[in-house]
């Protein structure tokens, strides 16, 4: 932008209209946004400034913009990320959203078209031509909105034709309510990491909304959702529940079959796990059919055909303790220390399993068995168990020390075990603050509905949560602002950070965005000096791996004389 606000003109075509057009301005350079929000205001148009993009989400709902007026980049998350987190609120899918940006690279502006955005305009540009762009996108957006119904604005995508989230659980709650026949379907996209660092993030988010999209035309007329990066969900409401495989395996092939373009003409077939349930198999809840379905893309991964159906745990396993081949739980510790230094003494415990014949078996063997039996439950409870048993024994002892235990969304989600750590922790006399339960991102993300009701529930008793291998994206960015967290520990890979720039500057966003909502930031598998003294330049706040100390059994770290 290089003219006046006082050169333009054409203030009568926005400020007639019965209701002004209102515009949220998305800028970090404070000055830029200033002009702009001049500019809008001087041709009648109400322009409010949002300098933040963790605070974007709620400024839309707060003032409910017809057009939202973005950077392309940013510092905490650049515009393309803040758009597909847009696209997935609900009601936000028909919002306009247009990107004001230095940046004349043609490919960057065709990712950000493809990403979803609506228009692209270059800097510098003359006030008029950006009021004129802005007041013709508002204006047919609302002639368009006069002509489609609300629900299809709010439940739908217009371009994936996939529902969004909440509509679609919602549609399987009902489902259940009419005692409706049919099954729900779990896709999983196998190698979303992978993709993901190969192709970069615009391209990869490219090739899941084209998967998306692939999968809603598949199904079609038959509801579709994305979950999170890589996984969606499908609703079939039939007849014959015998028809379930077959309409699972042929899901499967129709996405294995199409060729996707991740960049340029470089092209790609996706893997893909099918795991599903009927509806009539007993499940009496949308978040249980959702719990059925994953636990069922468990097993559909070891399948050669990948496909897999749910199959409930016997009656006797629900109270049964799990064993294999009488098994015996052992915990081990990992010291998180504070790179400021101090004297609380905080580990992460970790699972491990000791079979009879002295084999040690690690979490990564456990856990997946544990899912797959459908028996995590009784395994995170007996961890809890184990692990308050231990912090009652420290305090008793005048040691008093603070444990990090991981557990599964569906034990979180189960009716008794809320109560059941409240009333252990009362017994045993420990503060809730002594007790941290990690959360894996790519579980909160799918189950956040569960999970926040487990968070209400023991938040106010003190209990604290951490989001664990946090990713930058906008499943991690949309669950800082829903669940209650006090740390959020960075993805191993973040530990090579040191080594790549552009890792770097994501870890470095994360932290800033992280420590401006009040939380803090744990770096892992930390094993060398030079990944240690990266991250405490870039202001993480802990930092757990073999370079501190190495996973055992003892909990004898010295934390006040600990030097980083």
């Amino acid at each position: 932008m290089t003219e006046s606000p006082d050169e333009t003109t054409p203030r009568a075509s926005a400020a007639d209209e019965p209701a002004p057009y209102r515009v949220l301005v998305v800028e970090d350079d404070r000055s830029q946004a200033l002009f702009a929000q001049s500019v809008l205001n001087g041709a009648g148009i109400e322009a409010t400034l949002q300098t933040e993009a963790a605070g974007v989400l709620d400024a839309i709902r707060a003032h409910k913009p017809d057009l939202v007026l973005m950077d392309l980049h940013m510092p905490e998350i650049d515009g393309m990320r803040l758009t597909t987190l847009i696209r997935q609120q609900p009601g936000q899918q028909m919002l306009p959203i247009v990107f004001l940006t230095g940046d004349a690279d043609p490919e960057r502006q065709f990712e950000a078209l493809d990403i979803g955005a609506d228009d692209v305009l270059t800097k510098p540009i003359r006030p008029r031509h950006l009021i004129a762009a802005i007041s013709n996108r508002i204006q047919r957006a609302r002639a368009q909105g006069q002509e489609v119904t609300p629900s299809q604005t709010a439940t739908s995508h217009p371009d994936t034709g996939l529902f969004i989230r909440p509509h679609l659980l919602q549609m399987i709650g009902d489902a259940l309510k009419d005692k409706a026949h049919g099954g729900v379907f779990f896709v999983e996209i196998a190698s979303a990491l992978g993709l993901r660092e190969r192709y970069g993030y615009a391209a990869f988010e490219r090739l899941m909304t084209e998967a998306g999209r692939q999968i809603a035309k598949a199904v079609a007329p038959h509801p579709a959702t994305r979950l999170n990066d890589n996984s969606f969900l499908v609703l079939a409401r039939v007849d014959d529940e015998s028809v379930l495989a077959g309409f699972a395996r042929e899901l499967r092939d129709k996405l294995s079959r199409h060729v996707f373009v991740a960049r340029d003409e470089e092209t790609v077939q996706l893997r893909s796990a099918v795991g599903y349930t009927a509806l009539s198999h007993g499940v009496t809840s949308a978040e249980a059919v959702l719990e059925a379905t994953e636990r069922a893309a468990l097993q559909a991964r070891l399948q050669p055909a990948g496909i897999a159906a749910y199959d409930a745990p016997r009656a006797n396993e629900a109270v049964e303790k799990i064993s294999f081949v009488d098994g015996q739980i052992e915990l081990a510790y990992q010291p998180i220390v504070s790179v400021a230094g101090g004297d609380q003494a905080q580990y992460q415990v970790l699972l491990r399993m000791r079979q009879s014949d002295g084999t040690l078996l690690t979490a990564g063997q456990v856990i997946p068995a544990a899912e797959a039996a459908g028996r995590i439950a009784d395994l995170d409870q007996q961890v809890m168990d184990h692990a308050l048993t231990m912090l009652g024994q420290k305090l008793a002892s005048n040691h008093p020390l603070r444990l990090f235990v991981s557990q599964a969304p569906r034990t979180l989600s189960g009716d008794a075990y809320p109560a059941w750590v409240l009333q252990s922790l009362q017994d045993r006399g420990i503060p809730g603050e002594s007790l941290v339960i990690d959360l894996r991102l790519a579980d909160a993300a799918i189950h956040s509905v569960a999970i926040g009701a487990f968070c209400a529930r023991l938040a106010p008793a003190g209990v604290r949560f951490c989001l664990s291998q946090f990713e930058a994206g906008e499943d991690g960015l949309a669950l800082l602002g829903q669940l209650p967290l006090s740390y959020v520990r960075l993805a191993g890979r973040y530990a090579g950070a040191y080594a790549h720039k552009g890792l770097r500057e994501d870890m470095l966003a994360i932290i800033q965005n992280v420590h401006g909502r009040g939380m803090q930031v744990i770096g892992q598998q930390i094993e060398d000096p030079q990944a240690a003294a990266t991250m405490w330049m870039d202001g993480i706040d802990f930092i757990q791996g073999n370079l501190v100390q190495s996973v055992g059994q003892d909990l004898q770290f010295d934390f006040h004389n600990a030097v980083l």
